[in-house]
Order: structure tokens, then sequence, then C-alpha cells
């Protein structure tokens, strides 16, 4: 005899009615979208339009094991609501009930109500009920403030930014794939520039050879520049430095001179830098006015922002920022971070009063957003958070969220053995002093100011 299924509810308020609030979670991506950074989930098919039988399959990972959910669209009526039903699944049993009731004046309520039975009965319940629900939680915590900030963030944006096409080199990165998503649910065209294309969409490129395949007449509205050889990929050695030094000048050089090329020119670029392109150890906070430093990774940004100069010869307006460490559990250093962290056995780096420049990755990516529609991002802009924490203040922070010890200092020497010196000393003992001036200036809505907020919403903690 089966148990009765288990119940969970979640509503929230949202600022827009409730047509507009159905036709936010079938825009392209949007399942993408609402899966929270901690969790290994990726979507192989999701439907373009709300009817009976739609299906979406998604693939979920834990650790090495893979396991595939589909799940099928049931009692779908237009402007209030439709039902998710788990066809194959990790569940005995999962009907998830999407409701969109209208409140007037431009308001919405969404509910979410999930009907929900674990494998092996009671013994499934007593076994990992509390688990399913607290991760219940976590995920709809995420999924409704996601909601609600990409509502509020679609009515702040300029009425001129209709669907374009736009170019992404590095989309497969961290950082592209969560802006593929964020801006494909705003109704752009995404197209990759990729040395190994995988969609019709792609645009294959070998910044080595010079080659990158886009004919003259292609339409292209806007680009951004991502690629580029990982700086933290191995230890600097005389070829990995030339590598990554030109990984940069060819690969922006080659996008730019393409771009420049098109019998179209797009109007906007959109290209990476780095945080270290100043100089170290500063006193004052360095803007977009301070000189440059003497590092190798301060040479690096030099050469990766004087290859745009090419686009903006040819009349398109470039956006150059300088990001500091982008904080997501889904990649880049804090990925990296988190096991040593969550075992307890982490620390501060060094001496620890090294200054930690970060940004999180939701705001880096409304950032880029705006920067392809709004003419007032031209020129450098150091893309960072407002607040200014040393290292052994975000270990604290980190270790605080996460609720776990981190006693273990790493001793700046055992760096030097690992890393090298001058890597070391320039990633993860590097001392960056930034201020975000410009978007400060702009009036830029940092949803994520400060470093405590933004580790509780990308890692789901309260």
């Amino acid at each position: 005899m089966s148990s009765a299924p288990l119940r969970f509810e979640k509503e929230v308020p949202v600022p827009v009615g409730a047509c507009d609030l159905e036709a936010w979670h079938f825009a392209p991506g949007a399942f993408q979208r609402l899966v929270p950074p901690w969790d290994k989930v990726r979507v192989i098919e999701e439907p373009d339009a709300i009817h009976d039988g739609a299906r979406a399959v998604l693939q979920l990972k834990a650790g090495p094991v893979a396991t595939t959910w589909v799940a099928e669209h049931r009692d779908c009526h237009p402007g209030e609501g439709f039902t998710d039903v788990q066809v194959k699944g990790p569940f005995a049993q999962w009907e998830h009930r999407h409701e969109f009731k209208d409140l007037g004046e431009g308001k919405s309520l969404l509910r979410d109500a999930i009907a929900y039975r674990l494998p092996m009965g009671m013994l499934g319940n007593v076994a990992a009920g509390w688990w399913v629900k607290r991760k219940l939680e976590r995920t709809f915590r995420y999924r409704h403030a996601v909601t609600q900030m990409d509502l509020e963030r679609r009515a702040e944006e300029p009425s001129a930014s209709a669907p374009m096409t736009i170019l992404i080199t590095g989309g497969t990165g961290m950082i592209g794939r969560a802006l593929e998503t964020y801006l494909r649910m705003r109704g752009h065209e995404v197209r990759r520039v990729t040395r190994h294309p995988k969609r019709d969409s792609d645009v294959r490129w070998d910044p080595q050879k010079g080659e990158m395949d886009l004919a003259p007449q292609a339409r292209v509205d806007a680009a951004v520049h991502l690629a580029g050889e990982n700086v933290a990929g191995g230890r600097w050695t005389a070829a990995r430095k030339k590598r990554i030094l030109e990984s940069r000048r060819r690969g922006t050089a080659l996008l730019c001179e393409k771009l420049a090329a098109l019998e179209r020119p797009p109007k906007a670029l959109v290209s990476a830098s780095g945080a270290n392109y100043y100089a170290q150890g500063t006193d004052a906070a360095q803007t977009e006015e301070s000189p440059k430093g003497a590092g190798f990774l301060s040479e690096v940004c030099e050469v990766w922002e004087a290859g745009t100069q090419i686009a903006e010869a040819a009349g398109i307006r470039v956006t150059r920022l300088r990001i500091g460490v982008v904080l997501s559990p889904s990649g880049g250093a804090l990925a990296k971070m988190l096991p040593a962290f969550r075992f307890g056995v982490a620390g501060r780096l060094g001496s620890g009063k090294q200054r930690f420049t970060w940004i999180g990755l939701p705001d880096l990516v409304d950032v880029m957003s705006r920067a392809l529609v709004d003419e007032r991002y031209e020129g450098v802009i150091n893309a960072v958070a407002p607040e200014v924490v040393t290292n052994a203040a975000f270990t604290q922070t980190l270790a605080g969220v996460l609720r776990r010890p981190a006693f273990i200092p790493v001793p700046a020497k055992a760096l030097h053995l690992a890393l090298g010196k001058e890597m070391a000393e320039e990633t993860l003992l590097a001392d960056l002093h930034l201020a975000p001036s410009r978007l400060q200036r702009l009036n830029y809505p940092f949803r994520f100011p400060q470093l405590d907020g933004a580790l509780r919403f990308l890692l789901g903690r309260e």
C-alpha cells in the first residue's frame, strides 16, 4: 500500500501581470535560468509553448551518476497556470502546479504547489523525506528570488532593447553560459563563437590560424568577447605565459577585424578584461582613471583592451569590463574553494590582509546585458562589487555562511612552492583595491553589493 503524497507549497508576489509572468516562464532558457547554481542540472529539451503534452527533458547529476527526468505539461490554462507531471525520473510521483494569480495594477502572485512520493514508500519518507523538503525549500527560495529579480530588471531596461543577434566568444565557460541564458530569455538570438561548433547557429573560429567563419553579410547586432587562455590553468611557464598573452592578442584582433568588416557592423562590443590591470597594494581605491600596474596580468589586460581599438575605429561602441573574481558555485574560484571549506580544512591565504575584489555572477551578467543596449556603458568600467573585503574577511564570511570552521591558514611560501612566486602573488595573493566608480555614477542597482548576501543567495543559505 503506497503512502499519501507529501506536499510542498511556496508563493511570491511579482511586479508583472499574470500573462507576463506566464510568458516569462516559457521564454527560451527559462528552465536553465531557474536551476540553482549549486545543482548539476542540464536542460536537454525545453518546450517553446504552453500546451498539454509538451515535454521538458533534464539531466541530473549526483557525483558520477546521471539521471534523466522527463516532465510533461498538463492542465494548461493560459494566464492561470500549468502542471508538470513526471513521466520518468527519480520520484515515485511528482506533480508540480505552477499558478499565476492576477492581483491587478500590473502585479500577480506566483504559487508553486508540489505533490510527490519518494521511492520505497514509508521507508523512503523516513530515510530521505527531511532532505527532500529542505532541498525544495532552498530551490524554490532561489527560483522565486530569480523570478522577482529578472522581472524587476526587465522593467528597468531601456525601451530600445529590441531582439538582437548577439555573438559570444567564450560562450561555453561559466560566464558565457549564464549570459547566454539571460539574453535568450530577453528574446535575443545568441550565436556562440567556438573552435568546435555543435549547433547550426555556432560560428567556427581558430584564433591561432586567424580563421573565423563569419560572412560579410551576416547579421550581428552586438558581440561579447570573453575568450582567452585560462590564467589559472597551470603553472606559469614561459610557454604558458605566451599562450595566455597571445590568446588575448590574436582572439581580440580576429574578432574585431571580422566585426569591422561586416556590411553592417554591430552597434556594441562588450569585451572582458581584468581587475589585475591595476597596481597592487594601493591605499586609495583604483578607479577607471587609475594607471596600469606592472605585473604580467597587467600586461595581459592591456593587450586585451588594446585589441578592441579595431572595433572602435569602425564606429562600434566598445565597453571594456575590468572584472573582479566572479562568484558562483557553478565554476571559477568559488567552486574550487568550496570542497575545502565544506570539510572545514580551509583558512586565509598568506597574511589574509590582501584586498579581495569580487562580483556576483548575477550582477556581472546583468551589467553585460545592459552594456549591450545602453549607450552610456562605453569605455572602461570596473565590474566589481562596492564592498571591499580582505582575504581574511572573505574566508570568515564564506565559512560562516557554510557554518564551518576556517582556521587552517595557507602560508604564502606554500603557495609560492605550489604555483610559482609570480603566479601566486598575482592571483591568490593579489592585493587589488578597486571601486566601481563608473557603475555607481550610472546608478547601477547592485543586487548583491555585500559579500554575505551574495554568498547566501548563490549557495542557497538563509
